[in-house]
């Protein structure tokens, strides 16, 4: 039986702003998106059956339909139903090292690997951007997680235009294990209490989804300024989720108050809190710090860099 090894990345987002309502339901988004080095690796294998079955060493993550990888590969079934016939089914192997629930797209960034994965193993043949299409119908993060580097996302996220790669910022992320912060809760309530606020014209909205491009994050990231990227960094949702989560609050001070930290926010819908540096000793340094500050066994922290891919093929057997 065929099989391949990938690894999929997490991504962080360098900004996030809610524009107003899109006529799907869904938030007018205008976000930057980067990718990560922590990253899952997933191994995808041809079965000798039809079936489609998840292995995953983490006991938060279901193995059942409602797995984003699983739902990947049944969508590929059902896109290719004459390949699926062929080649059969699937074994998708997920070993962890993206925290689960964390606002990182691990969810997101699995099923673009198995979205990949059994491209190459039923020899489909299909563009990047085919993939792209195919990982917009479940879910906003999966396209960028396809891609990956540094991209502009519009639209609910799924409208992409690829930024000057950074590979150059290490990173540490801040997670607290049993914390869980919902992120159809943090749009909804965000909705809740800022929606008058909210662009209503269409026109309008499409104007000021495509100011981020000339926003000055992105000029910053053109010039491969990291300071400048980090006095940039920008969420809307910590409106909603610091008043109400005061441990995401607590990470983002402490990161605040360290020295050599160039900039810190909560990432997407969180609970997770980056916080970025122009170097791997002072990332180190700051974990060590912040470790000693919250000595609380249930806080996990990584140290990681930004990176200019999405997914990759490790091994093909």
């Amino acid at each position: 039986m065929r099989s391949l090894t990938l690894i999929a990345p997490a991504k962080i987002n360098l900004y996030l702003e809610i524009i107003g309502d899109r006529p799907d339901g869904y938030h007018e988004l205008s976000m930057i998106l980067q990718s990560i080095e922590l990253a899952d690796q997933i191994d995808v294998r041809s079965a000798d059956t039809q079936a489609i079955r998840v292995h995953c060493d983490h006991p938060q993550v279901p193995t059942d339909k409602s797995n984003l990888a699983y739902r990947a590969a049944d969508l590929m079934a059902m896109q290719f139903p004459d390949t699926f016939a062929k080649y059969g089914g699937v074994e998708i192997t997920v070993k962890k090292q993206i925290p689960v629930a964390a606002g990182l797209a691990g969810g997101s960034t699995n099923a673009a690997a198995v979205l990949v994965g059994i491209d190459l193993l039923w020899n489909l043949g299909l563009t990047q951007s085919e993939l792209e299409e195919l990982g917009a119908t479940l879910g906003s993060d999966v396209p960028f997680c396809v891609a990956g580097g540094t991209a502009i996302a519009t639209g609910r996220g799924e409208q992409l235009s690829p930024l000057p790669s950074l590979d150059n910022l290490y990173v540490v992320l801040a997670k607290y294990r049993s914390l869980e912060v919902s992120t159809a809760w943090a749009y909804k309530t965000y909705r809740q209490q800022f929606g008058n606020s909210y662009i209503r014209d269409t026109n309008s909205l499409a104007a000021r989804a495509s100011a981020v491009h000339s926003g000055g994050i992105v000029k910053a990231i053109f010039d491969q300024n990291a300071g400048e990227i980090a006095q940039k960094l920008h969420n809307d949702l910590e409106r909603v989720v610091l008043p109400t989560y005061p441990q995401v609050l607590q990470l983002r001070e402490v990161f605040a108050n360290q020295e050599g930290v160039l900039g810190t926010m909560m990432s997407g819908s969180g609970p997770t809190v980056f916080a970025l540096f122009e170097s791997e000793q002072q990332a180190q340094t700051v974990k060590l710090r912040v470790r000693e500050a919250i000595p609380d066994e249930d806080l996990e922290l990584f140290v990681t860099r930004t990176t200019s891919h999405g997914i990759q093929i490790a091994s093909s057997l």
